[in-house]
């Protein structure tokens, strides 16, 4: 693999000193993640990374980043010691950008960040080769990392900017040095931060400042904050496009959702694209066509573009669909969970209203806390009751303290159940449906712990065994996991005949083999929740979680 930085390049951006040569084929800042020849960033958060140091060198880690020489870590060591590791990395951000012919695209909004991100990834890698972030790295660690990833040959990047206070953006977007700039839309979230939807408008539109001098802005042209955002644009020297669905140079001119997808129809300076996703949502429907804009401003065959949004898929937790098998029969899952706002929560009632369900199915919402919602949460979270689209909705699920305002605003046929957070880790709610009895308690030796923090769950949903050969791997290195399940007759210690009980939230199950296509999953297939923020082992275990504002 051709390296990203040589010890002499690194050493020259940053300033830093190198104890020997070395030549880095990436970035980590994760240890569990970290891949041979990659660097190790000993950033410091809860946990000091030089903590991780000699971990990350065991791995394989071509070098490592430091402030100072870790103890435990041998005198030759590769390392790049400099005075501070974050503004290290920056440097070594600004240098990437500073040697790349890439156009580099930054988005940022209050929803669809994610989403447009990977809807750009996978269409101008059609087109070019393509680097974007990882995951929902986009704050003052994840923006920098993902510069400093990017390959020097690379055509074009996609740069993520996310943020939760005042003052994030600017910076981040100067950093990156943008040709074009997108706001997918602005919205209520935040608040807790900010004055009003506005301050949040002025901060997002913080992002045309880092546009190169006749940059393009893309700009949703169906908000109440376009004018101030076309405005802040202007200034700094940039062309606005508009986006949206009247009097806009990219036009969304129809869209059908359908529980086979979206079907779109977007006209770009009067000539017509039709486009189809594969998944509900007029919200996607929204950002292909801001993606078009973006293919059309770099100069790409739009067309060509519009006919590949057709094979885009949205990232997990972000509108994926998925069948899952349970005893009283299959159940389509919709994860639109990664995180939530009153502009998500709505979308994600318009595609759950798209879907049908089998004969005698029904559409059941889940929905947890919207948080970071200032003084009005309480009203906030109560508002979603009036939303259209919960007409179509047999039932909302409401968990958590800040749910109980909607699930008090609701008519009575509309609460299928309502929880707190702890008893939905613990126990199937008995009032749901007729088709959702409790669950059996945990026989004596049945209940497993999860991580060092964790709880068993006392009344677990029997679910079928995993399928022969299915291996059942646990992160929290419990004793009493099984490792392997050879057949659907074999049980775990303790286990009920015929059924096993997933107590774990660490824990993943995955057959062998799967036909190609098949989207139909065993319910171990899934992976469970992820670990609790304070059921974290160490500063490695959370650092990706720390790469991402919204």
């Amino acid at each position: 693999m051709t390296p990203i930085w040589t010890h002499e390049d690194a050493a020259a951006a940053t300033g830093g000193t190198a104890t020997r040569a070395f030549a880095v084929s990436g970035l980590s800042i994760d240890t569990r993640s970290i891949r041979p020849g990659e660097m190790f960033i000993a950033l410091k958060d809860q946990r000091d990374g030089h903590d991780f140091v000699a971990q990350a060198l065991e791995k394989g880690a071509g070098a490592a980043l430091v402030s100072r020489r870790p103890e435990g870590v041998a005198e030759d060591a590769p390392l790049l010691i400099v005075p501070d590791v974050l503004p290290a990395l920056e440097a070594l951000a600004k240098a990437a950008r500073a040697r790349t012919r890439a156009k580099v695209v930054g988005v940022t909004g209050s929803v669809g960040k994610t989403s447009t991100k990977e809807m750009l990834r996978h269409v101008l890698s059609r087109q070019g080769r393509v680097h974007a972030a990882e995951k929902s790295f986009n704050n003052h660690w994840g923006v920098p990392l993902t510069l400093a990833r990017m390959p020097q040959d690379a055509d074009f990047a996609v740069i993520e900017i996310g943020m939760n206070h005042p003052g994030e953006i600017g910076p981040l977007a100067r950093l990156a040095d943008l040709d074009i700039a997108v706001i997918t839309t602005v919205a209520a979230v935040h608040l807790e931060a900010f004055d009003s939807v506005d301050g949040i408008a002025r901060e997002k539109a913080a992002i045309f400042t880092g546009l190169r001098l006749g940059g393009t802005a893309v700009i949703n042209a169906d908000l109440e904050s376009t004018a101030l955002l076309q405005k802040v644009a202007i200034e700094a020297g940039a062309e606005p496009v508009l986006f949206g669905h009247d009097g806009t140079r990219a036009r969304l001119a129809e869209t059908l959702l359908s529980g086979g997808g979206t079907d779109i129809a977007a006209e770009l300076d009067g000539t017509r694209y039709e486009m189809h996703l594969s998944m509900p949502g007029r919200h996607f429907a929204m950002n292909a066509v801001a993606v078009l804009a973006v293919a059309q401003a770099l100069g790409l065959d739009v067309a060509k573009a519009a006919a590949d949004m057709g094979s885009w898929l949205p990232p997990a937790g972000r509108g994926t669909s998925e069948s899952v098998l349970l005893e009283q029969g299959a159940v389509t899952l919709l994860d639109d969970a990664y995180n939530a706002n009153p502009t998500s929560v709505g979308a994600a009632f318009e595609v759950l209203a798209a879907t049908s369900p089998g004969p005698g199915g029904r559409r059941i919402a889940v929905l947890g806390d919207m948080l970071e919602l200032g003084p009005q949460e309480t009203e906030i979270h109560a508002a979603l009751a009036a939303h259209p689209a919960l007409s179509a909705i047999d039932g909302v699920v409401c968990v958590g303290p800040r749910m109980a305002a909607l699930d008090a605003a609701l008519p009575g046929a509309k609460r299928a159940c309502r929880r707190s957070a702890a008893a939905m880790r613990s126990a199937t709610c008995s009032s749901a449906s007729p088709s959702m009895p409790p669950c059996a308690p945990d026989g004596p030796s049945a209940p497993r712990r999860c991580c060092a923090k964790g709880a068993p769950c006392a009344a677990a949903p029997k679910i079928p065994l995993p399928p022969a050969g299915c291996r059942v791997s646990c992160k929290c290195g419990d004793p009493s996991d099984p490792l392997r399940l050879d057949s659907p007759s074999s049980s775990p210690p303790g286990a009920p005949a015929g059924g096993f009980r997933s107590t774990c939230p660490c824990c993943t199950c995955r057959p062998p083999r799967r036909p190609p296509g098949n989207r139909t999953r065993h319910p171990f297939t899934r992976a469970m929740p992820p670990w609790p923020e304070d059921a974290t082992s160490g500063w490695t275990s959370s650092a990706a979680s720390r790469c991402s504002s919204s």
